[in-house]
């Protein structure tokens, strides 16, 4: 693999308005961003410096994968603390500071290669949202800042989470063909999972169902690992389906029902987030109105993207659209945010919300999620992936896209649910 220039020049340009004369970053989505590497438990580091050299750290049980990241090099942790830090075997407290020691030393040795252990460093200091590679990781957080004063003593320390997340911000064209794979990835599992839904499945089943089509990626897609996460709400569940709680019980799905699965999925590392609301049978006139009222808000925010325009703008639209039809109070969360380097993430540019001061640039990703949430009814989210391009928008997941698609009746049939589509999903290359 070759390392992506695009993404390579736009830090260093970053580093040089900011007076940087390099980053360090341990979170696995800035290593993404730096390197082109999403760590495994969390254990690896990434250095990016101002002459647009980019030196990848990780541990050497890693070395099977890291090794194709886009980094100028790759480095591993010394033998002795292979296999420490991803847990196999635990080890002891002294194992783990052994480990400590030889990242230490590692960067130390790097950042002399690199020139830079006197340099003005930028690290991440704030709370991030980062998406997790496994159900247990090992990240630095506050403690980097320890580990770079014990690394590089010399260096003048700035915190730097704002200048990443405008790094993040924009993908390049090599990012978001993984962020396009991961789209197709998902409405292969949408597809696949809607051909599924029966009256009588509980919301669990539903999730397991949609899921699994996600770990089955055609090894010529080139995708080292490729998941996600999927919940279903369904009747007066769904509408819960707007704030932490929403998850997946033990209910059974009866006719009528709005059916709300939500997917956050991603192809190495690059992710995005994806819903569908389902009804089970026939609609009835207040649920088509929902209908009506969800897609006429997504058109319309939709409508509004492109280069330049605020994205407190399109958020108006969506939500002007929705208040038109009686609905504006029953919409209770942003219109959309970035995604990407995580599925959700509210700390990068652009925040669709009211006051948001972000505007739209060209290549930006994020999602369109316009929503009615009425409590003892249901709930009905429709959210699209979206990249904002120089003329307007592209939707990446243009699926499942109208009422026609979401009506889920006892003898559905493939083209009522959109394309055909094996079992195993087709090379997505």
């Amino acid at each position: 693999m070759t390392r992506d220039d695009i993404r390579v020049e736009a830090i260093r340009r970053s580093l040089d308005a900011s007076d940087l004369d390099a980053l360090v970053c341990a979170l696995p989505n800035n290593v993404l961003l730096l390197s082109g590497y999403w760590p495994a438990v969390g254990t690896a580091l990434a250095v990016a410096t101002r002459e647009g050299r980019a030196l990848l750290i990780a541990p050497d049980d890693e070395m099977g994968v890291a090794e194709r990241a886009l980094a100028d090099e790759v480095r591993k942790y010394r033998p002795q603390a292979s296999g420490v830090l991803s847990g196999f075997p635990p080890g002891s407290p002294d194992d783990v500071r052994q480990a400590d020691d030889a990242l230490r030393l590692s960067l130390r040795e790097a950042a002399v290669d690199l020139a830079i252990e006197r340099g003005r460093i930028g690290y991440e200091r704030g709370p991030s949202f980062v998406p997790a590679s496994r159900a247990t990781m090992r990240l630095c957080g506050a403690s980097i800042i320890d580990l770079l004063r014990h690394s590089l003593p010399a260096a003048r320390l700035r915190p730097a989470d704002e200048l990443l997340a405008k790094l993040r911000a924009t993908p390049t064209p090599a990012e978001a063909a993984r962020i396009r794979l991961a789209c197709r990835i998902a409405e292969q599992a949408f597809l696949e999972g809607a051909r599924q839904l029966r009256e009588g499945m509980w919301e669990c089943e539903v999730a397991a169902v949609f899921r699994a089509p996600l770990m089955l990626v055609d090894s010529q897609s080139g995708v080292r690992r490729a998941d996600g996460f999927v919940s279903c709400m369904s009747g007066v569940n769904s509408a819960r389906g707007y704030g932490g709680g929403a998850h997946s019980r033990d209910r059974e799905l009866a006719p009528g029902d709005f059916v709300m699965v939500h997917c956050d999925s991603h192809a190495d590392g690059y992710w995005t987030t994806i819903t569908r609301t389902f009804v089970m049978g026939e609609a009835g006139p207040r649920k088509l109105e929902m209908y009506g009222a969800v897609h006429a808000a997504s058109h319309a925010a939709i409508g509004a993207i492109r280069p330049g325009v605020m994205a407190a703008d399109v958020d108006a639209a969506a939500r002007e659209a929705l208040v038109s039809r009686g609905f504006g109070d029953h919409f209770k969360h942003a219109t959309g945010h970035a995604v990407g380097f995580a599925a959700m993430d509210y700390d990068t540019p652009p925040r669709l919300r009211p006051m948001s001061d972000d505007r739209l640039e060209t290549g930006m990703i994020f999602n369109i999620e316009p929503a009615i949430y009425v409590e003892g009814f249901g709930g009905l989210r429709h959210c699209d992936t979206a990249l904002v391009t120089e003329t307007g928008v592209e939707i990446l997941t243009p699926f499942q896209s109208s009422i026609e698609h979401l009506v889920v009746r006892s003898s559905v049939s493939e083209e009522s649910l959109g394309a055909a589509t094996p079992t195993r999903p087709a090379a997505m290359v």
